[in-house]
């Protein structure tokens, strides 16, 4: 293992090295100690959610392991979102810029300290791409080790688990299940710590950072507190210290060809949608020249489909996890991948010639796929020049193409309650608008409405067109999410009216108003100036968040449209009565 400086061993006789020293001295660090490697352990627990409630018990077997290869531990805390549990306030407002407070959160621990390196604990949605993104911006070697999914339990003699009752829930104000019947099920949906048990958002990041080479090989995804976590765990410990020692760093491992290979796990297992802006934003932090909604578009007609895990298919995370996981699917798209990519285990042709498929069914040959239609679109046209997503599912009889006159809501309880008002026909498009990171602000979420839709008997009658996003575990029906450019920054969201005919085509991976340009001309001139918020984290993200085309990262500049005027109050804008028109 090759020596070099390091640069958490300040000067002697300077002020920060004294004062440092008095410090950890007073921690019972002893001179030796001092001299060594300094790795943060980057731990975003929380005791609000059972997502995080097992990271606490990780970190002693990591400090040990960082401790017996050479390096001196020091665990760094961070902002620790749940998207179950944090987005009850504002709509869920706050779960997409908690992603940008956790980069933040390490950068000032991590830089301020002038620590050597990180190994972070990966959970719920946000702390993976947050630590990605901050393991980019900052270059510091990173082994990210993503700590596992939770276990679904039984109720009433069948399986079920969180995404279960996330879906339930719609059937509640139908009258279709009571809520004590929906009480059990939440009862009895999680057995264990760990993430949601589907290929949502969190083990999709969690494959995502395997795939991009940042985290150990084979390791997701995998149970919470099972064998396979902890061997991820003490392997971490003992590589971080030689990747500090060889000076190997994110940016050296966060290629162009790394993204395209982590775009083609997404792509092969149905991923969550949600991996496209987290990636793009891991990608601009680390100031790399790729474009990962192009690679999501270029690859979708090359990568085959091999794996059909919850919400996409019929089979659980569980199986994908026995049948070798991300390693498996890397290993069947060899011959698309950059296999001369480096890992934080070396280059990644070397780490797949070891690894074997335990079940073929599971994952599937690269020449025998479920399917070869693109589950993960980018859809473009005049009501989404910047892009907007939709996601199908494994086997999906929905039509390829929808067209019909907009409902509009600007918010999803106002749309809820315009579901079971009435309001909303057979062969409407619903538009969504105003939830995008500046309308919300924050990007609020549109799955309970999406949700309640599929459990009344409007379920695959009506379309939905929303600048807002969607949860990973959510895959019902025809919905557009994320369309850019935003209704709050004037994009053609703003420029709807009810009645106007929105046409989605998938053949063509095309969302249109079919309106004249010079009619949506004289609509632009009545546009409202936008809401002046001046307090709170919000109006902040609001002020500061970047372009969805580059994941709506912190890190460039911002939208242009974001410096006229809104600070940010907390409260969402479009949360204020509004009645839905038609």
């Amino acid at each position: 293992m090759a020596e070099r400086a390091l640069r958490s061993n300040l000067a002697r006789g300077t002020s920060p090295w004294a004062t440092r020293r008095a410090q950890w001295r007073a921690l019972g660090l002893t001179d030796e100690e001092m001299e060594r490697p300094k790795v943060a352990i980057v731990n975003s627990s929380s005791d609000l959610a059972i997502c995080f409630s097992h990271l606490d018990g990780i970190v002693p077997r990591l400090k040990a392991a960082i401790r017996q290869a050479g390096g001196l531990p020091f665990e760094v805390r961070t902002a620790a979102p749940s998207d179950f549990i944090t987005s009850a306030g504002h709509g869920g407002r706050y779960i997409l810029p908690t992603r940008d407070l956790i980069v933040n959160d390490i950068e000032v621990a991590v830089e301020g300290a002038l620590l050597d390196g990180m190994v972070c604990l990966a959970s719920c949605d946000k702390t993976t791409p947050g630590q990605l993104m901050a393991a980019a911006r900052l270059d510091l070697p990173t082994v990210v080790v993503p700590c596992g999914y939770q276990t679904g339990g039984r109720w009433c003699d069948a399986h079920i688990d969180i995404e279960d009752v996330f879906a339930n829930a719609g059937r509640v104000p139908t009258g279709e299940l009571s809520v004590e019947d929906l009480a059990g099920m939440a009862d009895n949906a999680i057995t264990s710590p760990g993430v949601c048990a589907g290929l949502g958002t969190a083990n999709s990041m969690h494959m995502a950072a395997e795939a991009l080479g940042m985290a150990p090989p084979g390791s997701s995804p995998c149970r919470a507190n099972s064998d396979k976590m902890w061997a991820a765990v003490d392997w971490a410990g003992r590589r971080i210290v030689e990747l500090v020692a060889d000076d190997v760093r994110p940016r050296a491992v966060m290629t162009p060809g790394a993204f395209a290979n982590a775009v083609a796990v997404m792509l092969a297992s149905s991923a969550s949608v949600n991996s496209v802006k987290h990636l793009q934003a891991i990608a601009d932090e680390a100031e790399c020249d790729v474009d990962v909604w192009g690679l999501f578009a270029s690859l979708a007609d090359d990568v085959p489909l091999l794996t059909d895990i919850r919400p996409n298919g019929d089979r659980h995370v569980d199986e994908l996890d026995a049948a070798g996981g991300c390693a498996a699917l890397l290993s069947r798209l060899s011959p698309l991948l950059d296999l001369d990519a480096t890992t934080v285990a070396g280059r990644l042709g070397d780490v797949l010639a070891t690894v074997q498929v335990a079940d073929g069914e599971v994952v599937r040959p690269f020449d025998d796929p479920l399917g070869r239609d693109a589950t993960i679109l980018v859809v473009r046209g005049s009501l989404a020049p910047g892009g907007a997503l939709t996601k199908r599912a494994v086997v999906d009889t929905r039509p390829m193409r929808f067209s019909g006159p907009a409902v509009l809501f600007h918010s999803r309880e106002e749309a809820i309650d315009g579901l079971h008002a009435g309001r909303i026909r057979p062969g409407d498009v619903v538009v969504l608008r105003g939830l995008g990171p500046h309308g919300g602000p924050g990007m609020a979420f549109a799955s309970g409405f999406i949700f309640a839709l599929e459990a009344s008997p409007l379920a695959g009658t009506v379309a939905v067109v929303t600048d807002s996003q969607l949860s990973g575990l959510v895959n019902k029906g025809l919905v557009v999410g994320e369309v850019a450019p935003e209704a709050a920054i004037g994009g053609p969201l703003a420029l709807v009216e009810a009645g106007d005919t929105v046409t989605i085509d998938l053949d063509r991976r095309a969302v249109d108003l079919d309106v004249p340009p010079d009619v949506l001309a004289g609509r632009r001139t009545t546009l409202p100036p936008p809401p002046v918020r001046t307090r709170g984290w919000l109006s902040i993200y609001d002020r500061v968040v970047g372009d969805p085309a580059r994941g709506l990262s912190l890190a460039g500049d911002p939208t242009p449209a974001g410096d006229q005027g809104r600070a940010g109050d907390p409260t969402p804008a479009g949360d204020q009565g509004r009645p839905a028109t038609r």
